[in-house]
């Protein structure tokens, strides 16, 4: 768990993460949560299913939170405003690169910067982890803009898609 001024960023277990993509409250309701009708698009519930879920039960209890969804829970609402999590284990440069998304209706909030400040402070406790690696649209202002307030630099770019680190040692 990870806990910043205005939130509290969870991995979900295997388990979780099944309950997670049914997309139906009982998650919510497991974590004392306030239910606020998430859904799961059909893609994402299809990708984590063929690949993350099985990727977090060969990584076992010491690596699945390289694999996993964090969900971002706002401290005030008691509510699911965002998700992250990390594209695999760190390779031997020591670079993990992160992914997120903020629930529609909770967007412009500040909750994804704050998050993945949250998440760099993480990964400067965890010895295996020197770098972080975002990948964004170049359209995707509010992504940039993440990573731009987090310290993350520009290393390039491949067609549509802008690449950033941020070094945690």
């Amino acid at each position: 768990m990870v806990e910043t001024d205005h939130l509290v960023i969870l991995p979900l277990n295997y388990e979780q993460l099944e309950l997670y993509l049914q997309g139906n409250g009982r998650l919510e309701k497991l974590l004392h949560l306030k239910d606020l009708g998430r859904t799961i698009a059909p893609d994402v519930k299809e990708m984590v299913t063929a690949f993350t879920l099985p990727k977090i039960k060969k990584a076992g209890p010491a690596n699945y939170l390289f694999f996993t969804f964090w969900i971002v829970v706002e401290k005030k609402s008691r509510s699911i405003v965002a998700e992250l999590g990390f594209k695999g284990e760190p390779n031997e440069k020591g670079e993990i690169e992160i992914g997120y998304g903020t629930m529609p209706t909770q967007r412009g909030k500040g909750f994804m910067t704050e998050a993945v400040g949250g998440m760099i402070e993480w990964a400067k406790h965890q010895s295996n982890i020197k770098f972080i690696l975002a990948e964004t649209e170049e359209k995707n202002t509010a992504s940039i803009k993440i990573v731009q307030k987090n310290n993350f630099e520009y290393t390039g770019k491949k067609g549509r898609m802008m690449w950033w680190k941020v070094a945690v040692k």
